[in-house]
């Protein structure tokens, strides 16, 4: 997926969870956030922000906050911090073959209680696919969530409902950056949430985590990374 009209600009603060005060162009400028997560550790006074501009001159606010420079040894690691951004390339990759052929594959499908990201068909077998965006990360270690998720928990579980009636079901953990070594259920955010993972995985969920090709102009699904369930495995 590409963005358009992008622009570097400097952070100042966040307003709120959806508004951004940045300096560009020598101007103080608000913007939209488009991520209602913490991501403290991403929007730090001082670090270079990356902005698309919207196409919609009556918007209140001109600019959408899409990236981050997170500085790292030797240099700096982008980080996509657009929570639209992880479906969006999901939806590419598994209409690419990144699973392998589906057939009927549609987005946003409500299951028993639960809406899932993608549901499709695989030789005849159903299968459910939820997508959860990672940006937290820290001494090579992506980690989910960031703050405690009621509606991660539930999809975790309607997954695990529905490997134990036979479908095929996927956590697909998108990490909106590269240069992480391994995956991890965040169990200082939320310790029900990993131990879910782990018996999600016991009754057949398949967690899946895929780094990503991520620079200010752009985002793809990438490589594998490996996963690790902590101290309950």
């Amino acid at each position: 997926m590409k963005y358009n009209d992008i622009h570097a600009a400097r952070f100042i603060r966040r307003v709120n969870r959806f508004v951004a005060e940045v300096e560009i162009g020598g101007a103080v400028e608000r913007v939209h956030v488009k991520n209602t997560g913490r991501c403290a550790e991403l929007l730090v006074p001082g670090y270079t922000v990356w902005l698309e501009k919207s196409g919609n001159p009556n918007r209140r606010t001109a600019f959408d906050l899409i990236g981050v420079e997170k500085p790292v040894a030797g240099g700096a690691r982008y980080v996509n911090m657009d929570s639209m951004a992880p479906n969006r390339a999901a939806g590419e990759w598994l209409a690419a073959g990144g699973l392998g052929p589906l057939d009927n594959l549609r987005a946003e499908v409500t299951v028993g209680d639960s809406r899932f990201d993608f549901v499709a068909e695989q030789g005849g077998r159903p299968v459910a696919i939820e997508v959860k965006g990672c940006t937290l990360e820290d001494g090579g270690v992506a980690k989910f969530p960031d703050a405690p998720t009621l509606r991660g928990l539930k999809h975790v579980r309607g997954l695990a409902r529905l490997a134990g009636e036979g479908w095929r079901c996927v956590l697909l953990v998108v990490i909106q950056m590269k240069g992480v070594d391994v995956f991890m259920p965040n169990r200082d955010a939320r310790p029900a949430f990993g131990e879910a993972l782990v018996e999600a995985r016991e009754r057949g969920v398949e967690i899946l985590a895929m780094d990503c090709l991520a620079r200010p102009g752009e985002v793809a699904i990438d490589q594998r990374v490996r996963v690790e369930m902590g101290t309950s495995e």
